[in-house]
This record gives structure tokens, sequence and C-alpha cells, in this order.
């Protein structure tokens, strides 16, 4: 069996679903990741970021924040909207998950979390669509993404717009954007786990 395209699937949304045009909510997990994402949806929809990572520690989580607002001020490809960081509603969502393997089930849970999230707010401040930048990583799996999001957007009457960004050069291209406006580039996903796994290896 064939793998879903979701890239090829974003663009016929877009083109022939009636996206285009359209009110999207952007989940951003920070810079570097928004930048292709970004370029990629230029002209194609209105566009605004949503910073919701509440698994961020906190040292980190502002300089990704920060990081973020420079990139989008710099190109004017999008708006932004942010919310408060949460860490609560993390560490309870993964609770008695913190053993997990990176990849696993602590972040499956995460991505239920940042989605439903994103969801919430795009339907409650009349957004068209929802989407998420994760999948322009070629770390993260691309069918689990838009699935959980499919369903967050579908509970709470938003469209998804399915995406696997990294497709065509994405992630390549998010690698010069970041050299090119001299963007701060992280190794690791973002929680305490996650830091720990990458010293770990």
């Amino acid at each position: 069996m064939n793998a879903t395209d979701y890239n090829k699937k974003m663009y016929e949304e877009i083109e022939k679903g009636g996206a285009k045009g359209k009110k999207l909510l952007l989940h951003a997990c920070c810079a570097p990741c928004s930048s292709a994402c970004l370029e990629r949806l230029l002209g194609l929809m209105d566009v605004t970021v949503l910073f919701y990572n509440p698994n961020i520690e906190t040292g980190e989580y502002l300089k990704r924040k920060e990081e973020l607002l420079r990139f989008i001020a710099e190109t004017g490809w999008a708006k932004f909207l942010d919310r408060d960081h949460q860490k609560e509603a993390y560490y309870a969502a993964v609770n008695g998950l913190e053993g997990e393997r990176e990849g696993g089930a602590r972040c499956t849970e995460c991505f239920k979390l940042r989605l439903s999230f994103t969801a919430r707010t795009a339907a409650e401040n009349g957004f068209d669509y929802c989407a998420t930048t994760l999948t322009v990583s070629p770390l993260k799996n691309a069918a689990l993404i838009n699935s959980i999001g499919e369903a967050a957007a579908q509970s709470c009457g938003v469209k998804w717009l399915p995406s696997d960004f990294k497709k065509a050069n994405g992630y390549l291209r998010s690698c010069q954007l970041s050299q090119e406006h001299g963007l701060y580039r992280q190794n690791f996903c973002g929680c305490v786990f996650s830091r720990e796994y990458i010293k770990g290896i």
C-alpha cells in the first residue's frame, strides 16, 4: 500500500478544496521549522502562527518565541498569536510516560495536547483551517501528526490542512532560511526528556 502524500493533499485542498485565501492557524514550534512552511504557504492562505508549546523548557521556550517573533517581523509572512506556556498541562498529559522512548507514546500525547489546543483556538477565533509546522522535521511521523490533527479539527468544527512540509526539500529549505536569517537552531525537541535523550546519544 502506498503511503499518503500529505504534501500533495495540501495543495489539492488549497487549489480544489476551497482553502485558497482562507484563514489558517498554523501551530509552530520554532522559527527554523516555521520558515520553510510559511514560505510554502505564502500567497496561498491568510496565515497566523500560533506559538503554543507547553512541552518546551522555560529558557528554551522564551528563546524560541523571541526568534519566531523576529523572523515574522523580518519577513512579514504571517501574523502571530501567542498563548500562555501552560507547562502543567504538558506534565499532566505525559504523566506516567516519562520513561518512554523518544518518538513514542509520550510524544504522541504531546502532539495531541498541542494540536487539540490549536484546533480549539482556531474554532474560537474564527479560523477556517488549522495545521502545524511539526511535519517539516524528518524525525516526525507525518501520518501520525495528520491523523491527530484531523481528529482534533473535526471535533472542534474546523478544517485540518494536511501537510508534510519536509517533502519537496522542505527540511533543506528550512536549514537554508535559518542560515540566511541567522536563526537559533536547536538540536532537541524542547522538553526535558528530549534533552536527556540527546545527552545520552
